[in-house]
């Protein structure tokens, strides 16, 4: 349960620490399918209505997305600018350099409309359909041909086409305005999904040819992803049962997780899983040791609906812990707390959902990990949980400084 990266253990972050939104629109027999980015879920409402020729347009976000790793932060605000802090001892920030920072700096001057954090890496696509990652590469996660490590942005291959990306530990997933699903970076445990032994790949292959991809999600050895028929499929690692498919071993290729045809949004957790059905509801599988699948229970391989409430519209799955926002504007967190991920004011495991205060403003955009941020529909952004890199992006915080906030801090932007 963890990755060697530079001698000493990484824990992966998520999941799908990037998101999209699809809205299938059906007309005339053609459904259309409309990408743009949230925050760091991966969000696709599809349904079995949505088949047909898949036209996908990018679009910049209305309002801020955010995607966290193991210990930094990024975020695409309304504008389309580009913006990251917290660790940078892989150069994941994107500036140029390894030096941290505990407030935001741009990331270029282009206009950017999706983002994701991995482990100690960052992805992002930019509003020309280009794709560029950067930060750590000993995998080949940034898909560059190479496995050298990049503190600026490197355009993966010369495609314009990328709508949406995911970052893992030390893998990579997108998916093309076309629909087909690509993948590349670090595969021991086949979470690319290749069918093959390959142990890593340094630049993206194709999954099958599948052309109905509607959004995709990177846990730390297991991968998941929504197709336009609202169909889930899972691949990888399932030692806790993340993939949902009832089994304790893996799957080398995408295999269906049940016979829904109303999956709307998935995000992949450290080893566990979560995702959103069109009605609503939420369900969770995958290991449950800090109450991360938002019940007292042991680990699940198949699906477990988290309570009764059938107004989740987004959910994002960090190492061990979950944070979702319902219809209604609130937001909610649960699972491991020992950093304050939770939000709640305290650091007390919770294995029920918790509601981060009593705002009713939150947008879509939410990610966690060790540490969590959220966007409002203001556009502004709030994090809280463990801040030793200066990942809350509020001027505080350091190398060394174990300084933990268990509750919503605004990120202090420029200006």
């Amino acid at each position: 349960m963890g990755g060697c990266h530079e001698g000493r253990l990484r824990l992966r972050r998520r999941r799908s620490v990037r998101t999209a939104v699809a809205t299938a629109a059906v007309s005339a027999g053609v459904a259309v399918l409309a990408l743009g980015t949230l925050a760091g879920t991966a969000t696709a409402g599809v349904g079995p209505a949505a088949r047909g020729a898949l036209d996908i347009a990018q679009a910049a976000p209305t309002a801020a997305t955010v995607a966290v790793g193991y210990g930094h932060s990024c975020a695409v605000r309304s504008d389309g600018t580009l913006w990251c802090w917290g660790s940078n001892s892989r150069g994941q920030l994107g500036d140029g350099t390894t030096v941290s920072r505990n407030t935001p700096a741009q990331v270029g001057d282009t206009t950017w409309t999706a983002v994701d954090a991995g482990t100690t890496f960052t992805c992002a696509v930019r509003s020309d359909g280009t794709l560029w990652c950067w930060g750590n590469n000993t995998r080949g996660q940034l898909g560059d041909g190479t496995t050298t490590t990049r503190r600026s942005p490197v355009q993966v291959g010369d495609a314009t086409t990328w709508a949406d990306v995911s970052t893992g530990d030390a893998h990579t997933c997108a998916v093309r305005t076309d629909g087909t699903l690509w993948c590349w970076g670090f595969n021991r445990l086949a979470q690319l999904g290749t069918g093959d032994g390959v142990y890593y790949r340094t630049t993206p292959v194709q999954i099958g040819d599948a052309t109905t991809w509607a959004d995709v999600t990177t846990g730390f050895a297991h991968t998941c992803a929504v197709r336009t028929d609202g169909t889930l499929w899972c691949w990888g690692d399932s030692s806790t049962g993340q993939l949902g498919v009832d089994v304790l071993s893996y799957r080398t290729t995408p295999t269906q997780v049940g016979s829904a045809t109303t999956w709307a949004q998935v995000t992949a957790g450290y080893t566990f899983t979560c995702a959103v059905r069109s009605d609503g509801t939420l369900w969770c599988w995958g290991d449950n040791g800090y109450g991360q699948l938002g019940a007292a229970t042991t680990y699940k391989t198949t699906p477990m609906q988290v309570g009764d409430a059938t107004t989740w519209t987004t959910a994002d799955a960090g190492f061990s812990s979950t944070c979702a926002v319902r219809s209604d504007g609130s937001l909610w967190c649960w699972g491991n707390n020992a950093g304050g991920q939770v939000g709640d004011g305290s650091m007390t495991h919770r294995n029920t959902p918790a509601q981060v205060g009593d705002v009713t403003t939150w947008g879509t955009g939410v990610a966690t990990g060790y540490h969590s941020c959220a966007a409002r529909t203001d556009d502004s952004v709030w994090c809280w949980g463990n801040n030793w890199s200066g990942q809350l992006g509020d001027g505080t915080g350091g190398i060394g400084d174990g300084t933990a906030v268990p509750q919503p801090i605004p990120v202090a932007f420029p200006g």
